[in-house]
């Protein structure tokens, strides 16, 4: 109110203001314009600039006079009307006072509403991270691609299992070198694929491709994932499988193969009893071998399924040693070997299972036998190294070449396939002997080098 009356008082003071200035003006103009005195002119402009400045400061102070009594009176009604707010029995009151607790509970809900977004917030802050700190420490290798096929994230495993650079950052890119017959719009658009995967080789690495669309809240394409795994160890598995299957069809055909044969021989036609007793005697040598090749597979087969229960003692190295040594003996004296059994004093009793230490001493000092020429040495330690027992069988036979040594404990692996058949060995007791010993919580380690001899060393533990 007070600013719409000073507004109009402004608006009168320049109205007036303009009549006056008009009007003296047009006054000015009438009376000057017979006169041709120039001081005349000047004399009469004097007077008129005289009476306009008197009528300006009339006109202010009338106008001042005006205003003040405005101001004054809108002050009175101020006062006035914050008497009424204070006895509180105005229509005017109860409205300010619910807008008052409208403004409240508008600021309350407001104030709320903040606090759960914030919240909310964090909450979708703590998920990012946590996303992030899967994707960084997971063993499989992630890439996002959006529709145009430019890569949006990507983890490390990713980077290091493709062998990533900066440049590698489109879909293009990243896969083309691997020669992957895989295409984006197809995994995006098409309706009957909801994955596809591939595997492609890395330099020594086999990895699986796994593409999957993803979509975004409209259920419209929005990408598309790649998981890499990596699956050499499962490869490698998968060929050792393989090979495995075909080494036991193999081991298995051989003496079936020499049974049938010579069974056929003697039921087509009449032998001599010498004949007889020779085909006889090797097709039970040859099924014996079987039999023996098919309780070596039972006893891998129970050892990687661990249904094999062993009953750990404590029992006397050295005594062992000797028994095995005792059992071979034959054997040994057939090829005139000289073996030498040496134990340490104060070897302290182990704690294994006795009948699996006991053959794995049978199938190693065997071997030394077999491979070993006549008139050969054969050296036997017993000892004690911190908790340790351990037994060392040297031998100075025709030895193990250096780039068979890492791969004699596979199974049926063999150096010389045709000379161990020949001496009876199905290629599976070092892979025996090897088991037992990890069950046992004990090792086994060989040294070799060709035409001089292998070294061979048991460790068992002496502890419960």
């Amino acid at each position: 109110m007070y600013k719409s009356t000073q507004n109009k008082i402004i608006t009168c003071f320049l109205i007036l203001g303009i009549i006056i200035i008009s009007l003296v003006g047009y006054i000015y103009i009438k009376s000057i314009s017979n006169m041709n005195n120039v001081n005349e002119i000047i004399e009469i402009s004097k007077k008129y600039i005289i009476i306009t400045l008197i009528a300006f400061v009339a006109i202010t102070i009338i106008l001042s006079e005006i205003l003040k009594k405005v101001i004054k009176k809108s002050m009175v009604n101020i006062v006035k009307n914050a008497g009424k707010l204070v006895t509180g029995n105005q229509p005017e009151v109860k409205l300010l006072q619910e807008g008052n607790r409208v403004k409240n509970e508008f600021m309350s809900a407001f104030d709320e509403a903040t606090l759960e977004m914030r919240e909310h917030l964090k909450d979708v802050d703590r998920q990012k991270k946590q996303i992030e700190t899967i994707l960084l420490h997971m063993t499989d290798g992630i890439i996002a691609f959006d529709l145009e096929g430019q890569v949006t994230h990507k983890n490390l495993a990713a980077e290091r299992l493709l062998n990533l650079s900066e440049e590698d950052d489109d879909f293009e890119k990243v896969f083309s070198k691997f020669n992957v017959d895989i295409n984006l719009e197809k995994i995006i658009y098409l309706e009957d694929w909801t994955s596809s995967d591939k595997k492609v080789s890395i330099d020594d690495k086999y990895i699986n491709l796994l593409f999957v669309p993803y979509k975004d809240n409209n259920q419209r394409p929005a990408g598309v994932i790649a998981v890499a795994q990596d699956i050499t160890e499962h490869v490698k598995l998968d060929n050792m499988r393989k090979e495995f299957v075909a080494d036991v069809s193999h081991e298995l055909k051989t003496p079936i193969t020499s049974i049938m044969g010579y069974a056929d021989t003697l039921l087509e036609g009449e032998y001599d009893d010498a004949t007889k007793t020779k085909f006889l005697n090797v097709i039970a040598s040859e099924a014996r071998r079987m039999a023996k090749l098919v309780t070596d597979l039972l006893s891998l087969s129970k050892y990687d399924s661990n249904k094999t229960k062993i009953e750990k003692t404590e029992f006397d190295l050295g005594e062992l040693v000797k028994k095995c040594q005792e059992k071979l003996q034959i054997e040994i004296d057939k090829k005139h070997h000289k073996v030498e059994n040496l134990v340490t004093a104060n070897v302290p009793l182990v704690y294994a299972d006795k009948s699996g230490i006991e053959r794995v001493i049978l199938n190693i000092l065997s071997n030394s036998i077999k491979y070993t020429k006549e008139n050969g040495n054969i050296k036997i330690y017993v000892g004690f190294v911190y908790n340790d027992a351990y037994i060392k069988i040297i031998d100075n036979g025709i030895g193990i070449p250096e780039e068979d040594l890492t791969r004699i404990f596979e199974r049926f692996y063999r150096v010389d396939k045709a000379r161990s058949r020949e001496l009876g060995g199905t290629g599976l007791g070092l892979s025996i002997a090897r088991e037992i010993l990890n069950q046992n919580n004990g090792s086994i380690d060989i040294k070799s080098e060709v035409g001089k001899g292998t070294e061979v060393v048991i460790r068992i533990p002496t502890k419960k």
